[in-house]
């Protein structure tokens, strides 16, 4: 009994310091772990399997694949085709939650999700969306997705393989059937609709919003930088307007003016870009990057000519020191020959203000703040500091290799066709795309590593450390016991405890494990009370798989959690009542499907 209360302690530790300290949940968890192992509540190997379980490798080799992807700009242009520039909150849940539960019907969810993280950061950014509202919908709308086929996740295989080896064994009292394909469609889709539906109407209210930023005018504490780009006449935004472009409701820069052939034009979003259309923009340095960034933007200002491998560039932010070479010049005046270094202005700021006059008539002064895009080359040619007295490389910005998007999108294509084949696990499929992204150039290795959130597969490993200490202790036959006698002889009330066990070990343990765990429990259940095993192993399947609560029950919930932000209470705030929807349909409409009496 001791190891059983030692464990409730630990978890209600773990849970407590998720909601109510700011500590990191890699850390939070990591200590949960060490105190099982110090109590040696569960064997080492089975505290530490989750450090080589092929889930988690898999989950750190997909964050690699949603990088090249990303890298290549893959995602921007399959998003802005699928999801475009929604105006709200709203109209983008509506274009990505029914795709995103469309796709986990059929497809691991986790690539999908990785690969839509981004997605929405790049989309509260560009669009002003609060991205708080976005994240936790986006997994729950996968997680839901997955009820919909067998396929669909992994808790639905492993139920239906239990059942298999079930009726392999034969004698069984009670009625028992192999799980098609579409058999969860009946009760799948129903869920998904209705699930979806609820998080349109009530994330608005249930999910925190995200911090008020000032704008980017309103920042005068901050260095602002007049940033002059062109419409690439080869690039997507030529023939766009300002709004599809994104450019209409910025975060971190403003439209100062836009010129056509020298022309100053009235603009406003609907105004649409032409080839080599000059826009003037203000913007901090998170906005310059964001621009910098952007495919179909260039600089109009070069001492060389743009190459095409402009993914190898870096930007910079340089001052001018009083040996600089362009010095006394004036930047419209600069010609593009062969001088010591290959550089192309993006912006520049004088006394920490963007200029109200156009680039091209500033003359360089020392002291000037310049944003440059450069090559590997001018790092070792500036460092003595001669032309530049400052040079500080900004982290996070990176052109993407358009080029190489479509053999992005074919070498993540082939991975999903291989395991949904089942030529491949998971897990090998993985490993090789991402081997594929590397050797093809789609992204580089420094770029793989960084891409990798070793926080999040810290917390998944160490969750699953914690999910060994609660079955040694014996803390999951007691709880099994407890919902046994909680069912009594009212079969929807037995359905209805069934699903209630499967949340509450969804929020301890992973949803996998709640699945293996509820299985025996809701046989039992149905043995006692003669009828058919088919409604609860039903139950078992949407319960186990539907994990709102917790951001540590389910991969998903803990890949958004992070880029979200979020609280453990934002999970409870908006789980609680979207469980509770999903079980009312499950306990109502289960037994209309399968019934306890066929």
């Amino acid at each position: 009994m001791l190891e059983i209360y030692l464990t409730i302690a630990i978890l209600a530790l773990t849970f407590g310091l998720l909601i109510f300290s700011k500590l990191p949940p890699a850390a939070i968890f990591i200590g949960a772990l060490t105190l099982t192992i110090t109590f040696k509540l569960a064997p080492l190997e089975a505290s530490l399997k989750g450090f080589n379980n092929p889930g988690v490798m898999t989950i750190g080799a997909l964050f690699m694949i949603a990088a090249g992807m990303y890298s290549t700009g893959a995602i921007s242009i399959l998003s802005e085709k699928l999801i475009g520039r929604p105006k709200s909150v709203i109209m983008a849940q509506i274009k990505i939650l029914p795709s995103i539960a469309f796709g986990s019907a059929f497809l691991n969810n986790t690539p999908l999700v990785a690969m839509m993280i981004p997605v929405i950061r790049d989309l509260s950014r560009s669009c002003g969306l609060d991205a708080k509202k976005l994240y936790i919908p986006l997994s729950y709308a996968s997680i839901l997705g997955g009820t919909c086929t067998l396929i669909g996740t992994a808790t639905n295989l492993v139920i239906a393989g239990l059942i298999e080896e079930q009726l392999a064994r034969g004698d069984i009292p009670i009625h028992m059937e192999p799980v098609g394909l579409f058999d969860l469609s009946w009760i799948g889709v129903p869920i998904t609709i209705a699930g979806i539906g609820f998080l349109m109407l009530f994330s608005r209210w249930l999910l925190p919003a995200s911090p008020a930023k000032t704008g980017v005018l309103a920042q005068t504490e901050r260095r602002l930088f007049r940033v002059e780009l062109q419409v690439d006449p080869k690039g997507p935004l030529a023939g766009k307007t300002i709004e599809q472009a994104g450019l209409a409701s910025p975060e971190g820069f403003s439209i100062i003016c836009l010129l056509r052939k020298r022309n100053k034009l009235e603009f406003d979003p609907s105004t649409i870009l032409r080839p080599k259309d000059y826009i003037a923009f203000s913007a901090d340095i998170d906005g310059a990057k964001t621009l910098w960034a952007t495919i179909g933007l260039m600089p109009l200002y070069a001492t060389k000519k743009v190459k095409s491998n402009r993914y190898r560039h870096h930007l910079v932010e340089v001052a001018v020191s009083e040996k600089n070479t362009f010095l006394g010049q004036r930047i419209g005046d600069l010609k593009r020959e062969d001088r010591e270094f290959e550089v192309w202005l993006v912006g520049m700021a004088r006394e920490g203000a963007a200029m109200d006059y156009p680039l091209e008539n500033a003359v360089i002064q020392v002291g000037d703040v310049a944003l440059l895009e450069v090559r590997d080359p001018f790092f070792y040619r500036n460092r003595n500091e001669t032309e530049f007295f400052m040079t500080k490389k900004l982290r996070g910005a990176r052109i993407q290799r358009t080029d190489k998007a479509v053999l992005a999108t074919l070498i993540t294509m082939a991975m999903v066709v291989t395991v949904t084949l089942g030529w491949f696990s998971m897990l090998n499929a993985a490993l090789l795309a991402a081997g594929a992204m590397l050797l093809s150039g789609c992204m580089d290795l420094k770029s793989a590593g960084k891409s990798v959130d070793f926080a999040t597969l810290i917390v998944i490993a160490s969750a699953m450390g914690l999910e060994s200490a609660v079955t040694a202790s014996g803390l999951s036959d007691v709880i099994g016991n407890f919902l046994g006698a909680l069912g009594g002889d009212n079969v929807y009330l037995a359905l209805a405890v069934v699903f209630l066990g499967c949340i509450a070990m969804d929020a301890m343990v992973t949803n996998v494990a709640s699945a293996v765990f509820m299985f025996p429990i809701a046989l039992t259940i149905a043995e006692n009370l003669g009828v058919s095993f088919m409604p609860f192993a039903i139950t078992v399947m949407v319960g186990a798989s539907c994990s709102f609560i917790s951001p540590v029950s389910y991969q998903t919930n803990l890949m958004v959690y992070g880029p979200g932000e979020y609280s453990f209470g934002d999970f409870v705030k908006i789980g609680v009542p979207l469980s509770l929807l999903v079980g009312v349909i499950t306990v109502l409409l289960t037994p209309i499907v399968f019934p306890f009496h066929p």
